[in-house]
């Protein structure tokens, strides 16, 4: 029985996993993750580097990284250019 529920478990998450783009299709998910690392150019001609991944918003288009230290910052769509990540 405990094997049953297992393959069960493993089906469930295999099935949502393959859903990713039809759940932001839907809005259900709105965060898109692009791994790391990466440069962020601001408007003002700034640029941000970050060894980690970015996580951007698909409605909103702001970004989320961490610097060097960690720390969590967010750069909203009208403060940035553009972005590069190597993926």
């Amino acid at each position: 029985m405990k094997v049953g529920r297992i393959l069960a478990g493993v089906f469930v998450v295999l099935v949502l996993n393959s859903c990713e783009s039809w759940f932001q299709d839907i809005g259900l998910k709105d965060i898109k993750r692009v791994d790391g690392p990466c440069t962020i150019t601001l408007k003002d001609g700034t640029v941000i580097e970050t060894p980690y991944s970015l996580e951007i918003s698909i409605r909103t288009e702001a970004i989320t990284y961490r610097d060097e230290d960690r720390k969590l910052w967010t750069v909203f769509r009208e403060e940035y250019e553009s972005y590069a990540c190597q993926e």
